[in-house]
């Protein structure tokens, strides 16, 4: 895996999500509104979900298990990027994590796949799962996130965007 790399700048902020499950929410692109760089952790379902979030900003996905078809093929399983001079490891389940990422030089891992939101550190690495986007479950709010990296340092935060409406 090849790594890309974004313009170093002083404060970057990064939108994540996840598990859109093909739905678009009104809501999903105003909590977005005004990031560098949105990460995608897979289970897009519908191509049209990328081409609406690159209306926001620059997208960089990865396929989920739920993601088939020939424009899901295209998409990789893991991807490394570089926002604000922090690397960012994505992929869909973190049962699939194939490497340290401490030790790769990864200052946030962003996952998706249990449509669970949380924000975590462990061993210096932030792990963020931005949550589900997609349709609502009974037991699960509908989130997603933004990072922000300032000076080398990355923090995130999950926002509702149920309590936005659809």
């Amino acid at each position: 895996m090849e790594k890309s790399a974004l313009e170093y700048k002083q404060v970057f902020d990064i939108g994540l999500i996840s598990d859109t499950h093909g739905l678009l929410r009104p809501s999903m692109a105003r909590a977005l509104k005004g990031v560098g760089l949105i990460l995608h952790a897979g289970d897009i379902d519908r191509e049209c979900v990328l081409t609406a979030l690159g209306e926001i900003a620059p997208v960089v996905a990865v396929r989920g298990n739920m993601d088939g078809g020939k424009w899901a093929a295209a998409l990789p399983p893991r991807e490394a990027v570089m926002a604000g001079g922090v690397w960012f490891y994505i992929l869909h389940d973190l049962h699939g994590l194939d490497l340290d990422p401490r030790a790769a030089g990864f200052g946030a891992v962003v996952h998706g796949h249990t449509h669970r939101p949380a924000v975590r550190k462990e061993n210096g690495v932030l792990f963020i799962n931005p949550g589900s986007a997609g349709p609502a479950r009974p037991d699960r709010p509908v989130t997603v996130a933004r990072a922000r990296v300032r000076d080398g340092a990355v923090t995130a935060a999950i926002i509702d965007i149920e309590a936005g409406g659809q």
